[in-house]
C-alpha cells in the first residue's frame, strides 16, 4: 500500500495538496487526528474497496493545547508495527504565511496560545516541526509556487511513481528571488555569459533555441556540463541505496529565465536519457 502522511506548516498549503492528490486517484483524508492514523492505516490496508491502494492523510502536529508530541506518536507506532509510509512535508517562509492569512481573514491555530502573534506562532511551530522535516521523504517550499505549480509538482512526485522509485526533480530559479529550501544540491551558473545583455535574447528564455545556443554552446558551459553530469552519475547511484525517495537538483542564475533554465533542461534530458525518473520546473521563469 502507498500510504502517504502530509503535513508541515500551517498556512503552507497542505489542503491544496490533498485535493491535487485526490485528483491523481489516492484516496484522500484531510485532518485526521494523529492517533487515529495507526488504526486508520490497518482499516485501510485491510480493505479491499480502495483503488491500488494509494492512501493520503493530512494531519497536524499540534493538539487544540498547542502541543506537538501526538503526530511522532503515532509514527513511532507504525514503525513499531513495520507498516511502510512515506512523508511529504510542505513548508513556506514566515511572510509568505503571514499574508496568506490576512488574505483568507482567518487566523494562524496557535495564535491564542502563544500571545496572540503570529510570526510567535510561526516560529515555534517550524522549530517544533524541524524533526519531522528532516525525516521526512518529500519536501516542497510552496513560497513561490502558485497552485498550478503545486499541483505539477505533485503530479511529478505521485503520479504513476513506484514507492521505492528515486524522483529527481531538476529546478531552475533566479537567485534574487531567493534559493529553494527544498533543494538537496544547489549550482550557481551566474559564472557564465548572460543572455540578459544581449538585445536579441533578453526577452526570450532559456526554453528558446536561440538562448540554449548561445548558453549551451560556450566551452566554459560544455565543460560544466560534463563536469556535472559525472558528479551526479556518481552520486545518484548511492543516493538510491541509501534509500532516499525524493532529490531536488536545483539550478541558479541571476534572474531564473535564461542560464538555469537551458543548463536544467540539458540535465532533465541526461538523466531520463539514463533512465531516471525526473521532472523538470522553471520556478521563475515567468517573472520579469
Amino acid at each position: 500500500m502507498n500510504f502517504l502522511i502530509v503535513t508541515g506548516l500551517s498556512g503552507a498549503g497542505k489542503s491544496k495538496a490533498i485535493e491535487f492528490l485526490e485528483d491523481i486517484g489516492y484516496y484522500c483524508v484531510d485532518n485526521i487526528p494523529p492517533e487515529l492514523i495507526p488504526p486508520f492505516y490497518e482499516l485501510c490496508d485491510t480493505s479491499n474497496d480502495l483503488e491500488k491502494k494509494k492512501v493520503a492523510v493530512v494531519s497536524d502536529v499540534r493538539d487544540r493545547h498547542g502541543k506537538f508530541e501526538n503526530l511522532f506518536d503515532a509514527l513511532k507506532i507504525l514503525d513499531g508495527q513495520g507498516f511502510n509510509y512515506k512523508i511529504l512535508f510542505l513548508e513556506a517562509k514566515n511572510e509568505v504565511i503571514i499574508r496568506r492569512y490576512i488574505v483568507t481573514r482567518r487566523k494562524h491555530p496557535l495564535v491564542d496560545i502563544y500571545n496572540g502573534s503570529v510570526i510567535n506562532s510561526i516560529e515555534i511551530e517550524r522549530n517544533a516541526l524541524k524533526p519531522l522535516r528532516e525525516i521526512a521523504d518529500y519536501i516542497i517550499d510552496t513560497s513561490l509556487l502558485s497552485p498550478f505549480q503545486l499541483k505539477h509538482r505533485i503530479s511529478e512526485l505521485f503520479l504513476k511513481k513506484s514507492k521505492n522509485m528515486l524522483t529527481v526533480n531538476c529546478m531552475s530559479f533566479g537567485f534574487k528571488y531567493g534559493s529553494p529550501s527544498e533543494a538537496n544540491l544547489i549550482f550557481d551558473v551566474r559564472c557564465f555569459p548572460n543572455p540578459y545583455y544581449n538585445k536579441q535574447l533578453c526577452e526570450l528564455t532559456g526554453l528558446d533555441d536561440k538562448v540554449k545556443e548561445f548558453v549551451l554552446q560556450k566551452n566554459s558551459t560544455k565543460i560544466f556540463i560534463e563536469k556535472l553530469f559525472s558528479l551526479l552519475d556518481f552520486m545518484l547511484p548511492l543516493y538510491i541505496q541509501e534509500g532516499k525517495s525524493q532529490l531536488v537538483i536545483a539550478i541558479g542564475c541571476t534572474g531564473g529565465k535564461h542560464r538555469s533554465v537551458a543548463i536544467t533542461n540539458c540535465l532533465y534530458n541526461h538523466l531520463v536519457n539514463l533512465g531516471y525518473y525526473a521532472g523538470v520546473s522553471h520556478r521563475d521563469i515567468q517573472k520579469s
